[in-house]
């Protein structure tokens, strides 16, 4: 039994500070369903802003490998992550597991992280883009706000440009990576409103990102005129859902992250790791301003049920 076994040592390094509550809640769903299954463990967590502070993320997973951890939890978004993570692998220990990526890495070939574990961000993006052509079925222009260079923004940014390109009615007017920050993707917006007065949507790829665009089409008074949507159904997008400023987000079942990765290393430590999936990819729900509150409530309850 997984209780007689001594402590399991977990670091984790997210890229938390941010609008987002995706990173916190992993952590709060992770170790509730780790109490909640008896195991004892110890978690060293810390939290860096998403893109720009790579190199105090790579100092954190540093300080956690003196301490020599069973297993590190981190993300894939900069070129620098792949390089550490590719010698992590490459040693065996601590075993690894991938955050907020659910596309196994071909170039790694059959030496592969521990576990995959997140929400696809391509089938996400062609949730968001089936409800935006049905709500926007007029020639229209549009603008695509990526986060920073990375993993991240391409797949859902890219998705969301190749599923226009197909659509002759939809203009491209530009794109721009602002971060994922909000003031950025604020100023920005602001700035391309007001060269491209015909612009009606932007596509962005994070909710720090969405915010910011929200912040421009308030302060230039283009409520109603010009739309975007959120990323991953948070806290913050829903309240501005509930307030009618955000059109769409495509919300992640979120706590099944956490309780993902609580479950493969039970498993493992039961001489069961065999078990254990190379992804773990969890469910969306689309979520629009024209919902019925109480469905938006019942799948807060099932989304949030361990990091409430």
């Amino acid at each position: 039994m997984t209780q007689s076994l001594p402590p399991v040592r977990i670091a984790a390094v997210y890229p938390g500070k941010q609008a987002s509550d995706y990173w916190r809640r992993s952590i709060e769903s992770f170790t509730a369903r780790l109490d909640e299954i008896g195991l004892r463990y110890e978690l060293d967590s810390h939290f860096t802003a998403p893109a720009t502070e790579v190199r105090l993320q790579m100092q954190y997973i540093g300080e956690a490998l003196k301490s020599d951890p069973d297993y590190l939890v981190f993300t894939l978004d900069a070129f620098r992550h792949r390089s550490i993570i590719e010698r992590l692998i490459a040693r065996g220990r601590p075993k690894v597991i991938l955050q907020n990526i659910t596309t196994p890495l071909r170039a790694w070939s059959r030496n592969q992280p521990f576990l995959y574990v997140g929400f696809d961000h391509a089938t996400g993006t062609r949730t968001l883009v089936q409800h935006y052509l049905a709500h926007h079925p007029e020639a229209e222009r549009y603008a695509i706000f990526y986060g920073s260079r990375g993993y991240v923004s391409h797949a859902r940014g890219e998705t969301f440009r190749l599923a226009m390109a197909g659509h002759p009615s939809k203009t491209l007017s530009t794109s721009y990576f602002v971060g994922f920050d909000r003031e950025s993707a604020h100023a920005t917006a602001r700035t391309l409103l007001l060269e491209d007065p015909e612009l009606s949507y932007i596509f962005s790829c994070s909710t720090d990102i969405a915010l910011g665009v929200l912040d421009a089409i308030r302060e230039l008074g283009r409520e109603g005129q010009v739309h975007t949507n959120g990323w991953g159904g948070g806290s913050a997008e829903l309240e501005q859902i509930a307030k009618g400023a955000l059109e769409a987000t495509v919300m992640r079942m979120n706590d099944d992250n956490g309780v993902a990765m609580a479950e493969a290393i039970s498993l493992d430590l039961q001489g069961r790791g065999h078990e254990v999936p190379q992804v773990y990819s969890g469910d969306f729900a689309l979520i629009t301003s024209r919902d019925d509150p109480q469905r938006i409530e019942t799948l807060k309850r099932k989304a949030f049920r361990y990091s409430q």
